[in-house]
This record gives structure tokens, sequence and C-alpha cells, in this order.
């Protein structure tokens, strides 16, 4: 062998011894050191007692009872029962509110024509969310009122009244002339009351020429284009009278007297 490998065996065998060594020296420790050891490990344990504040003893939290696994199993199952059933309620009033708020809308809603059915049968066919709403017509609008002055306004023909109060006639004779001139115009009524038999025709008469003149005076209106539009006669009171009569007895006489009215107003044509 060469004098190399001579010194690597001896490296070696040095390598291997030393650990044992070691090992034989800490077993070769005496006893004594050791207790000597402990006794000044505790001493110095003891006045780091000493020199540290007195801590308070930590409280201990009451211990809950716990419930048998049992009790709180059924607990679960009768609140879960309990939710179940809310919850169906809840979902049984949305269904009736829906269900009425569907049946007032389909009341008041216009019934829907042909094509509008029509799209609505072929929006179900797709998800909720696409389904096409029925489209509602718009309320007609009045039309706006018209005001004075506007050009298209209707003005009223004018309408002259005359009125005849207490004539002393009855109302019953005074009707059956104003029948023939109601109507009639301005001419043909003055025609029809100067060759009328009757005694209330005169005062018909005046009447109706106190009219032509209200008409023409206030109204600047020409009175040969002018027709009757009204005439009656009203009830006025009566005045008691009493008449001797054989022996000597007393009759009443009453005597009647009327309102005449007449109204006049211009022809279509004129």
């Amino acid at each position: 062998m060469s004098p190399e490998e001579n010194k690597n065996d001896e490296a070696a065998e040095e390598a291997a011894e030393k650990p044992k060594r070691r090992r034989s020296r800490a077993k070769a420790k005496p006893a004594a050191e050791k207790a000597t050891e402990a006794k000044a490990d505790a001493a110095a344990q003891d006045a780091a007692a000493e020199d540290a504040p007195a801590k308070k003893p930590a409280r201990k939290r009451p211990s809950r009872a716990k419930k048998p696994k049992a009790a709180a199993s059924e607990e679960a199952a009768s609140e879960a029962v309990a939710s179940e059933e809310a919850a169906s309620e809840a979902v049984a009033s949305e269904k009736a509110a829906s269900a009425e708020a569907a049946s007032a809308k389909a009341a008041s809603e216009e019934p829907v024509s042909e094509d509008a059915a029509s799209e609505e049968a072929a929006s179900e066919d797709g998800p909720p969310a696409e389904k096409a709403k029925p489209a509602r017509k718009a309320p007609a609008r009045e039309a706006p009122s018209r005001k004075r002055g506007d050009a298209d306004t209707v003005i009223a023909p004018p309408v002259v009244r005359a009125r005849a109060k207490y004539v002393r006639s009855s109302a019953r004779k005074a009707r059956l002339v104003c029948d023939h001139i109601r109507g009639k115009d301005v001419d043909e009524a003055r025609a029809i009351l100067r060759y009328a038999p009757r005694a209330v025709a005169q005062d018909w008469s005046k009447l109706l020429e106190s009219a032509v003149a209200n008409a023409e005076h206030n109204h600047e209106l020409v009175g040969d284009d002018l027709r009757v539009q009204e005439a009656f006669a009203d009830e006025g009171p009566t005045l008691k009278r009493f008449r001797p009569r054989a022996m000597g007895r007393a009759t009443r006489i009453r005597k009647r007297t009327t309102h005449l009215t007449i109204t006049l107003t211009p022809k279509e044509g004129a």
C-alpha cells in the first residue's frame, strides 16, 4: 500500500473514534454535579416567581347544561315543519293576490284584437320575461271648450220677450187664441189676431206689438223678420164678488185674471 492510502485510513479511524470519546465524557459526569445544577434551577425559578406580580385566578364561566341530542333533534324538526307551513301559506296568499289582480286587470282592459291574441300566444312559448304586454289604447281627449270671440262659435239668436199681467180674462179663453199664433210669422199672427172673434185677441195683439217694439228698440232687429217662438197664458189671482139672489141668498161670482207671455225670435232664413 502507498503512504497516501495509509494516511487516509488513519484519518477515517480517528473520525470514527471522536464521537465515542464525547459520549463517554458525557456519561462520565458525576451525579453530584447534576444535583447541584437542579438545585440552582429551582432557586432561580422561585426568585422569578417572587419578583413577578401576583396574577388573579381566571374566572371560570358557568358551564351550560347540554341538552340531550334527542330533544334537540325534536325541536329542530318542529321548527322546520313550522317554517315550511309559513312558507306554504305565504305562497298561497301571493298566488291569490296575483289572481285577483289579474282578474281585475282583465275586466278593466278592453277586448284584445285577434292579431294581439296571436302575438301573445307566440310569446308564451318563450321565457316569461320576454312576454309582450297588450298595448293599451290612450283615452280619448275631450275637445277644448270654446270661448267667446272664437270664429267657429255659433251665436244663439236673440230672444225678445213681452208679458202682460192681470189681464181680465180666464186663462182657458186666452189659450184658445194663442194656440193659433204660436210658430207663425209676425205678419201672419197680426192677421189672425185682427180677425179672431174672442175679446182676448185684442190683448194678444197689443202684447205682440209690444214685443216687436222691444226687438226693434233694444236688439236692433227688423219686425217683419221675426216669428212667434212661444205664446202661453198662466192663471192669475181671482177676484171674489157676490150677487144677490132670490129669497135673500147671495151667490159668489169669480172674476178670473191671466198672465200673457209672448216670445219672438228671428226667422231661420233671415
